[in-house]
């Protein structure tokens, strides 16, 4: 009889990064399952068949297995800062933006060998279009909030992306114009929250179970 949540992650996934974010904000505790993609566990492939992390399994045996999914289930449970009601409709706008028009140019630039019908900068400069955008929102919110001048859960969510595209070429991000959007990936990285969630542990085994507060 499981005790808490069950979360199956990957450290450096994006969708199980903004997960566990949230998460850790509404102060849910969660038996943290740290896996590899090369080796799914035969437990994380039974209760979900996509196969992709972060999967949610709480402990009526339900199972959310999308990452936005359980960034809603948790802000439904404890939202200090009201990250859900702020902007809520243009947030998830956002979000779907992100999750299904980005995201596709941000992996053909990330791994430009698999795609070689074009150069690395042609993914680049589709994926800027995205990038200028949130410039521009963040520079009328004062640099704070995407979609707001607090923050949000567009913001949380659409982060762990933002810099996954930076570190492709940081010399290059760092050096750009998008100054607002720099200063807002930053003060992410540098917080608390999300030091807290990008802690090192050991792959998960059967019969070694981590309870953490995430």
């Amino acid at each position: 009889m499981q005790s808490h949540p069950v979360l199956y992650s990957f450290r450096r996934c994006p969708y199980a990064i903004r997960a566990r974010m949230v998460l850790k904000y509404a102060s849910i505790t969660c038996e943290l399952r740290e896996i590899s993609l090369r080796n799914k566990p035969k437990e994380m492939i039974s209760i979900s068949k996509k196969g992709t992390v972060p999967i949610l399994q709480l402990i009526n045996g339900e199972v959310i297995d999308e990452s936005l999914d359980i960034m809603l289930w948790a802000l439904q449970r404890a939202d200090p800062d009201n990250w859900l009601n702020i902007e809520h409709q243009n947030a998830m706008q956002l979000i779907e933006k992100n999750d299904n028009q980005f995201t596709q140019y941000l992996d053909r630039y990330k791994y430009f060998q698999r795609y070689p019908g074009k150069p690395q900068i042609y993914y680049r400069e589709r994926a800027e279009e995205w990038i200028k955008l949130l410039e521009t929102n963040l520079k009328e919110h004062h640099g704070i909030g995407i979609v707001s001048n607090h923050i949000s859960l567009a913001d949380v969510a659409i982060f762990p992306f933002i810099r996954q595209f930076a570190h492709v070429d940081w010399e290059w991000f760092s050096n750009s114009q998008y100054k607002n959007l720099i200063s807002w990936l930053l003060k992410f990285e540098e917080s608390e929250l999300f030091l807290l969630v990008m802690k090192k542990y050991k792959l998960w085994q059967e019969n070694n179970d981590i309870v953490l507060t995430l």
